[in-house]
């Protein structure tokens, strides 16, 4: 283990998240983390130390549970990637980015559903569920988990799976992020890396209540093996996404957009073709929820007026054809996500206020909101009890603590 202080060379390079919202979180120390034996020991330091203590493989959560004032786990070394190819089985360092997963497993003709961004982390994407473009074809990203290396708070190392310690198995599918111990490493059962095609439909903004009311009763419905996903900013709106087979809009086509298609990419080179333009640098706020029904009309223009970036993701699909007590994601139930973004957290609030009389209450667990007032039902649903008594048993001392926690306030 390699212990940083404020007055090394790369405390700055390592502390700063990837969103600029939480620059300011300054660790007391940065653990840089190679093994899972170098977790051990940094979380002994902490309690010699007495510092809160937050693992990061990424650093995009939302709501900074991956910063902290206390020591910070750097788990960036652990960026190991192998395969058994035969038995189509992927395992993953946490510190991996999914950039490197994607170009690392299509290698051997293999990958995993996932999100888009190149530099977020495989294990808070996995932990908290793992929505992306393969999602409606072969589930969440961790749907596909089969085994997890996890140090709990006492030091003791842990292989879960479905045999063996299966509750911290089912916890930490949906429900795992920094809340039961460190994931060191991920094993995922991969599927075939496609050759696809990438899509993109666009009109002009005075459009958006049109194309919104036409994707709502469109997307979530279309065939498994395509995503299509829907933005509306200040400028255009934007339907997205891939398709493993031939590209067919379905009622959009009526609307008649701008198109533009890329057609026989492999799945490396779609995903850098949705992630074009480098970060985002701008100071967003952000907060969403899931919806079972379509947005009514007048909500539509509510939203529009609102003054706000809004974010829609499609559901169903394999998303909701596992049972809700299967793992610890409840949401299988819902039709799409919306995400309200932007500059102003005033009209984000705004935004949210008018869409959450039609939403379910549900949240995405990977889009967390520190204004929720019942987060435990809106991230876990009728999981909850059951999440409450794996966290008594695994992390008794609620070492793996944030707001909103598993452990409550200590």
């Amino acid at each position: 283990m390699d212990l940083i202080g404020p007055d090394h060379s790369l405390y700055d390079v390592l502390r700063k998240p990837a969103l600029p919202l939480y620059d300011d979180i300054r660790p007391a120390a940065i653990a840089r983390c190679s093994s899972s034996s170098d977790v051990i020991e940094a979380l002994a330091y902490a309690r010699s130390a007495n510092l809160p203590v937050t693992p990061r493989g990424g650093g995009h959560c939302f709501a900074a549970r991956s910063s902290t004032t206390g020591l910070m786990l750097d788990l960036s070394p652990l960026s190991t990637i192998s395969v058994e190819p035969t038995a189509a089985l992927a395992t993953i360092g946490a510190g991996a980015r999914l950039a490197s997963v994607y170009r690392g497993l299509h290698e051997y003709g293999l990958t995993i559903p996932a999100g888009c961004g190149p530099t977020v982390g495989i294990a808070g994407l996995t932990l908290g569920g793992g929505l992306g473009l393969l999602g409606r074809r072969y589930g969440l990203t961790c749907d596909r988990l089969v085994a997890a290396t996890v140090v709990l708070a006492d030091g003791n190392v842990l292989t879960c799976d479905a045999e063996r310690e299966s509750d911290l198995f089912w916890a930490l599918r949906g429900a795992g992020g920094g809340q039961f111990g460190v994931v060191t490493s991920l094993v995922f059962n991969a599927v075939p890396s496609p050759t696809a095609t990438r899509f993109k439909l666009t009109w002009p903004r005075s459009r958006a209540a049109e194309v919104i009311s036409a994707w709502q009763s469109w997307a979530p419905d279309a065939p498994d093996e395509l995503t299509a996903s829907l933005t509306v900013n200040a400028n255009h709106v934007q339907v997205f996404g891939a398709t493993l087979t031939a590209f067919d809009p379905g009622p959009l086509a009526t609307l008649a957009p701008e198109i533009d298609l890329l057609a026989g990419l492999t799945w490396p080179e779609l995903k850098a073709s949705l992630s074009e333009g480098g970060p985002d640098n701008r100071i967003i706020h952000s907060k969403s929820e899931f919806f079972r029904d379509p947005l009514p009309p007048d909500a539509i223009t509510q939203l529009l007026n609102a003054g706000c970036e809004l974010n829609f993701t499609p559901m169903g699909g394999v998303y909701n054809r596992v049972p809700v007590d299967a793992t610890a994601f409840a949401h299988r139930t819902e039709r799409f996500l919306l995400e309200h973004a932007g500059p102003d957290r005033n009209a984000v609030r705004r935004s949210w206020s008018i869409a959450h009389a039609y939403a379910s209450g549900a949240v995405y667990p990977n889009f967390p909101d520190p204004e929720l007032t019942d987060a435990h039902t809106s991230y876990h649903g009728p999981n909850f009890p059951r999440l409450r008594d794996i966290k008594a048993k695994y992390d008794p001392s609620n070492v793996f603590h944030f707001p909103q926690s598993l452990g409550g306030p200590r």
